[in-house]
């Protein structure tokens, strides 16, 4: 059976030493010309955060319009802890996919880097993709802006760490504050352990 939806699926927040892994998965017909719908699409990391905002609100709009469908799954940071970043990824992707294409037949799931959908969907790995591919990087997008507002919304919760400028990445700011206020519920215990906190 041909595809009649393309899925794309790429994940935020690999990196940072606190806050949650954010898998995003967008669907379309085939036949959904992305670049025309969403000029300037490109790889999340390389817009800037008002041209992600705005790629972000055609999304919004289009979804209620009924001409795309996207979700974005979390991942907590004890959760990563707890069974490492790569399970928690897998199981991010796994239920991204199954939400948005439980049928299987008809499905065709593209991802970026080394990200893989559950074995019985037709996939393609492709390295680079949310540079190349655009349902990619709208997925990237979709990822990126979500786990953003987030991070922001959590800075009122955590004011000590300013996860509203760094968005939990390890920049010194934030390994200032870590040695200062040593570590959140937000964080990543695995992830911080060189760090060497101050009592």
């Amino acid at each position: 059976m041909r595809a009649e939806f393309i899925v794309g699926v790429d994940e935020a927040g690999r990196g940072p030493l606190a806050g949650p892994l954010a898998v995003g998965v967008v669907v379309v017909h085939k036949n959904f010309c992305l670049q025309e719908m969403f000029p300037g699409v490109a790889d999340s990391k390389v817009l800037t955060e008002q041209k992600r905002e705005e790629i972000y609100s055609l999304v919004v709009n289009y979804s209620k319009q009924g001409l795309l469908r996207h979700t974005v799954i979390y991942v907590a940071a004890a959760t990563i802890d707890r069974i490492g970043l790569t399970r928690a990824t897998l199981r991010a992707v796994h239920g991204g996919v199954r939400k948005l294409a439980p049928e299987v037949e008809g499905y065709k799931v593209l991802l970026d880097g080394l990200l893989h959908a559950p074995k019985e969907y037709k996939q393609e790995t492709i390295i680079g993709g949310d540079s190349i591919e655009p349902i990619i990087s709208l997925a990237s997008i979709v990822a990126k802006v979500n786990r953003d507002r987030l991070m922001k919304r959590l800075a009122k919760k955590f004011p000590n760490y300013g996860f509203e400028s760094h968005k939990g990445y390890g920049t010194e700011m934030h390994f200032e504050q870590i040695r200062k206020f040593g570590l959140s519920e937000l964080h990543r215990k695995s992830f911080c352990t060189k760090i060497e906190i101050v009592v």
